[in-house]
């Protein structure tokens, strides 16, 4: 498996992924697929702390890591909210762990002190996850989200990293 940084090829695979949690699953609050041109954006975003890596297996796209600003606020230019998302067939093999290193490493060089992630209950694959990268539980919002016609919690975590 190999962790690169995202290019246009990877989109469409990228967005698959995604779509499939907006539909079907709850790790995302997304109630729809996010239209190309998101992704387009999201792929064109440049600044300081703002990555967008993806898991390739044997030619596909298997997962995605992405950072971006946590708030516009200026006081936050130091924190990073982030995101991973590992395809069915793969989660539990390791992917997901091999592209929050490859990311986490990239914001220790960015300067980033603070990374933060929100993780939908229940999902204890990505606690986990999240504990196994040196994340810790901040707190949870009860009934953050609404989906499937019922209440979902967000626990928040975060990791200082310098």
């Amino acid at each position: 498996m190999d962790i690169r940084r995202a290019v246009p090829a990877d989109l469409l695979e990228l967005s698959q992924i995604y779509a499939r949690e907006a539909l079907e699953g709850h790790a995302t609050f997304d109630l729809e697929p996010r239209p190309m041109e998101l992704w387009r954006d999201k792929l064109a975003a440049d600044g300081p702390g703002e990555h967008f890596l993806v898991a390739e297996h044997r030619g596909t796209v298997v997962g995605y890591a992405s950072s971006a600003p946590y708030r516009p606020r200026p006081a936050y230019l130091h924190t990073r909210e982030t995101g991973v998302y590992v395809a069915p067939d793969h989660q539990g093999l390791g992917t997901g762990r091999a592209l929050y290193e490859t990311l986490l490493a990239l914001l220790v060089d960015d300067g980033v002190h603070l990374v933060v992630a929100g993780v939908a209950l229940p999902n204890d694959a990505s606690l986990a996850l999240h504990r196994a990268c040196g994340f810790e539980v901040v707190g949870t919002m009860r009934g953050a989200g609404r989906k499937f016609d019922r209440w979902i919690d967000l626990t928040w975590l975060q990791k200082v990293l310098g």
